[in-house]
């Protein structure tokens, strides 16, 4: 059975309030008796105490201080009998009852030499009251005692007016309760409830949430860390989106990569199987088909080496390598290829000039540049230069190319990613899986790489790699 949240907060305050009220109503009840009747008790002691004193140094047979005694008490409220040891009354005299009205136990303490003392009384006196026995001793015998009587009604009021205002507060404090739960469950449901509304709208796919929190409480906190978690959620879903569609762009590019030198190889083949090519243009056919098949070795390397980068599975093995030697086996490298679009690759770097770095994927990182370079430069200039700094290697890349769209700048890192469409036709470098591995290159050497570009003037690639340190490899 379903029990709202306010019914459990009533609930739980009213019990506490019940029980702390009975429990101190209880005791307080009994500490406001006790004391009156102690108070009482101890006033009928002293009285006692002082008419048996006087007993003791008054002439015998004068009765007169007993008088006394009699309208002192009477002021108070307070009766007192004499009575010898077989308990008959002495003073004053008593024609309904000549004899005190002691129990057998108390007559037994009495006769002891004993005080006996009844707090509260009602049976025998045909009224409440308080009565103190006291034994008049002489030679260690009992010859007598006297018995004091004080009505308790008035305190017993007291008592009960007591019990009468403690019951009113109980049922001020149940209604001032039950307002105040009301007023505070009212407040607590409604943050639960948007709580409970914002988690159904992320169980449906909505993370466009914002509980609000005024409250620096435990509920507060909540709702922040709510919020937290749907803004942290909504930027995982983002990214899975983001993710899904590099895949499937991905997965498209990819195929289609791979899709044209395959069907190129196995459309030479079939033509050479099936003698559809003449034996002259045989040979052209092979060189095609071994140009192909590296373009899809390549394709497939550099897939291989993207994956290690980002599993942080390629290890670096850093040395000082001369920059113009390296310059040189790139221009060494490529210049068939540059040529074939009638450009020119020219070195400026001073000799001596070094960079720290892995000496292979330090050709990787080059040759990728230049061959973009190359691949959106013709009848142009490719420039690679170096410089030598105190904590820093700069080394630029410089084309008279078409450039790029500033738009796209940033995009030429992302995994195979088409600048332009028209520039599919190219033997290499379609893709941009190159360049997306030279920044995973540079960053493993805690590098920097920086690209700018203007249409049609071209393009400036920016490397910094840093010099040699105690720690570096």
């Amino acid at each position: 059975m379903k029990v709202k949240y306010f019914y459990q907060l009533l609930i739980s305050h009213v019990s506490i309030l019940i029980l702390a009220f009975l429990l101190l109503s209880l005791l307080f009840s009994q500490f406001v008796e006790s004391y009156i009747f102690e108070n009482k008790v101890e006033e009928l002691d002293s009285y006692g105490e002082q008419i048996l004193t006087d007993l003791t140094v008054r002439i015998e047979g004068d009765e007169q201080f007993l008088t006394e005694y009699s309208q002192l008490l009477d002021a108070r409220n307070i009766k007192y009998i004499l009575f010898d040891h077989k308990g008959r009354v002495l003073y004053p005299e008593l024609k309904s009852d000549p004899m005190i009205q002691l129990t057998k136990s108390e007559w037994a303490e009495i006769s002891k030499g004993n005080k006996v003392t009844v707090k509260h009384d009602i049976e025998r006196f045909g009224q409440e009251v308080t009565l103190v026995a006291m034994p008049y001793m002489q030679g260690g015998n009992m010859v007598g005692g006297v018995l004091l009587l004080s009505p308790i009604t008035g305190a017993m009021e007291i008592i009960s007016q007591l019990n009468r205002f403690l019951l009113y507060t109980i049922f001020i404090s149940l209604s001032a309760t039950i307002l105040l739960s009301l007023v505070l469950s009212k407040n607590l449901i409604k943050r639960i409830t948007d709580l409970r509304n914002a988690a159904s709208m992320i169980s449906s796919g909505n993370y466009d949430v914002n509980v609000p929190y005024t409250y620096m409480d435990e509920i507060g906190e909540l709702a922040k860390d709510f919020n937290d978690m749907a803004a942290r959620l909504k930027e995982s879903n983002e990214e899975i989106k983001r993710l899904e569609n590099r895949r499937r762009k991905f997965i498209a590019d990819v195929s289609h990569e791979l899709r044209t030198p395959l069907t190129t190889i196995s459309g030479l083949a079939e033509g050479i199987k099936g003698g559809l090519i003449p034996e002259a243009e045989k040979e052209k056919g092979m060189i095609l088909i071994d140009r192909e098949a590296k373009r899809l070795i390549r394709l497939v390397n550099e897939n291989l080496d993207y994956e290690k980068i980002r599993s942080n599975q390629l290890q670096l093995n850093k040395m000082d390598i001369d920059l113009l030697e390296a310059f040189e086996i790139v221009k060494e490298q490529l210049e068939f290829q540059a040529g074939e679009k009638g450009n020119r690759i020219y070195l400026e770097a001073e000799e001596g000039v070094s960079v720290h770095a892995d000496y292979d994927r330090l050709i990787q990182i080059l040759v990728n540049i230049v061959k973009n370079s190359i691949q959106f430069t013709d009848q142009g200039s490719i420039f690679l230069r170096g410089h030598e700094g105190p904590d820093q290697t700069m080394i630029e890349i410089e084309d008279t190319g078409i450039g790029i769209d500033p738009q796209e700048i940033e995009s030429i890192w992302l995994r195979f990613y088409k600048a332009d469409l028209s520039r599919t036709n190219h033997s290499f470098g379609e893709f941009g899986i190159g360049l997306s591995i030279v920044k995973q290159l540079v960053q493993l050497h805690s590098g920097e790489i920086a690209v700018s570009s203007e249409k049609e003037k071209g393009t400036k690639f920016t490397i910094r790699f840093p010099r040699k340190t105690a720690s570096s490899q």
